[in-house]
């Protein structure tokens, strides 16, 4: 099922809406992610619109029916890696990079995986990155990605950060509606991400310095929200369009392929990567005869006093683009 399909049903469900003992690890974590079979559920409380907008706004989170163990390995797995992260270096702009897969769809793991490693060398971020990403098909052993191990890892980071010198980059990969980023891990676990929820998270623990890059279908949305004078931030697709690219069997989607797998390999100010990013992903929708995604690219006044710092550490080589082009395939995104 392609990203915009599945998007599409995302709205509507919106609308309605240490030592690890032996005998933890007895369950094998199986290599292929879980599928999605169930409808997505009405996470929406109350009975008007009004009510409806608030309960998705506080970004709901549901899990249902986990395996027990299942939840013990992967919490241990996000703490061991929280603790293996290395803090601040006083006198210099550090960047503490998360790249997040919030769906069970393999692509977005594979693409979070490699997006960890590009953004970890882009910004000398080696020791101070975190993925968190489920099984795809042919890796796993991962913190998996969810609303709550995002939050988590977020308020690590804020603790081992220096607020005035220090830089968060994240990239999220998933399926998105109107009201935010969608979190399905495959029957068990669901959720919505807002742009609201993710602001406050932001404000409370006062990450100010962020390059926020959101692969999703409505990614849009969030600009409004999140832009600052000390954020950048590039979404797939604007607050009413879909994005591309999200079969399960894809590496990539259209506009991480385009962005990380490519663009931002290189040595290129941000600007620049965004603005590459831009035309190869109109290119690809035009040959496909898409309607364009239209990604949105916003980087505060205030960026320009840190960013050009931390780019001066950028390596000058660029690296090839690994995996299968996201444009090889058939298109509909998340």
């Amino acid at each position: 099922m392609g990203r915009g399909i599945i998007c599409r049903s995302l709205v509507i469900a919106a609308a309605m809406l240490t030592g690890v003992p032996a005998h933890a690890q007895d369950v094998p974590e199986p290599l292929e992610p879980p599928p999605h079979i169930s409808a997505f559920p009405d996470l929406a409380t109350g009975q008007t619109p009004a009510m409806r907008d608030l309960s998705l706004s506080l970004g709901p989170e549901m899990e249902r029916g986990r395996s027990a163990r299942e939840m013990l390995r992967d919490r241990r797995r996000l703490d061991e890696a929280l603790d293996s992260l290395e803090p601040h270096r006083p006198g210099r702009i550090d960047a503490f990079v998360i790249a997040i897969a919030l769906d069970s769809d393999p692509v977005f793991a594979r693409e979070a995986r490699e997006a960890g490693n590009v953004l970890s060398r882009r910004y000398d971020a080696e020791g101070r990155t975190l993925v968190l990403a489920g099984p795809d098909g042919r890796e796993a052993g991962l913190p998996r990605g969810s609303i709550e191990s995002l939050t988590v890892a977020l308020a690590h980071m804020a603790e081992i950060m220096d607020p005035a010198e220090d830089v968060l980059v994240l990239y999220t990969t998933s399926h998105g509606t109107p009201q935010g980023l969608a979190y399905q891990y495959g029957d068990t676990g669901f959720g919505l991400l807002s742009p609201e929820r993710l602001r406050s998270i932001f404000t409370e623990l006062g990450l100010q310095r962020r390059i926020l890059l959101l692969s999703a279908c409505f990614s849009g949305v969030f600009v409004p929200h999140l832009a600052s004078a000390d954020t950048a931030i590039i979404t797939a697709a604007a607050h009413d369009r879909t994005s591309f690219g999200c079969q399960a069997t894809n590496d990539w989607t259209f506009f991480g392929d385009a962005l990380v797998n490519r663009a931002m390999r290189k040595p290129l100010r941000l600007s620049d990567a965004a603005q590459e990013a831009r035309i190869s992903v109109a290119g690809w929708e035009l040959e496909n005869m898409l309607q364009p995604s239209l990604p949105q690219v916003e980087i505060g006044t205030g960026v320009l006093g840190w960013l050009p710092q931390l780019e001066a550490r950028m390596p000058q080589d660029a690296t090839e683009p690994v995996g299968r082009p996201a444009t090889g395939f058939q298109t509909a995104g998340g």
